[in-house]
């Protein structure tokens, strides 16, 4: 007969008095556990961050807006709305111009907001001044950029009627400024 190369542990046999002294113990971590939590009262409860305030996109019939057209009002060509600068409020970007009888009158392209404590919105970016002569087609705001199409001239004896450039641009909000480029795969005629 062979003797095993380690001895017989005595408890290597479990028995009834085993298996009842292992629930007994587990029965009082689990009272101990169940005893010991924080009160849910006062406890720190993770979770997600509350969303910001919901905040109505500005309306450009709300603002002053900084356009001198003299005796006759201003027309809001276009207007669209979006997040432009990742703080979770939609801004409002208008096209606007004044209301002339003839010609075709220069637009202006402005960015607007409203803090949640102004009553106001107001203008925070001019992105086509009126004095560039530019007109604005192809205008949309998406995916946190504004696009367009200006049409303009490429000196001042080129007639209003008449636009001589064309550029397709986009304006994106970077370091705290709206950063003018030109959307891939465009071209300047």
């Amino acid at each position: 007969m062979q003797q095993p190369a380690v001895p017989e542990l005595a408890h290597a046999h479990t028995r009834p008095i085993h298996w009842l002294a292992t629930a007994t113990a587990l029965a009082g971590v689990v009272a101990l556990s169940s005893a010991l939590q924080p009160d849910a009262a006062r406890a720190a409860q993770p979770g997600p961050k509350p969303a910001p305030a919901a905040v109505a996109a500005p309306d450009p019939a709300d603002v002053d807006l900084p356009l001198d057209c003299g005796p006759v009002d201003i027309v809001v060509k276009e207007k669209a709305s979006g997040d432009l600068d990742g703080d979770s409020r939609p801004e409002t970007v208008a096209v606007v111009h004044c209301d002339a009888a003839m010609g075709t009158p220069p637009d202006a392209v402005y960015v607007l907001t409203r803090s949640t404590d102004a009553a106001r919105p107001r203008v925070v970016a001019t992105l086509v001044a009126p004095k560039d002569r530019d007109t604005v087609t192809d205008f949309a705001v998406r995916d946190g950029a504004v696009t367009a199409t200006l049409h303009g001239y490429s000196s001042r004896k080129v007639p209003n009627c008449c636009p001589d450039v064309t550029d397709d641009v986009e304006w994106q909000w970077r370091n705290g400024a709206f950063v003018r480029s030109t959307p891939a795969g465009t071209q300047s005629v």
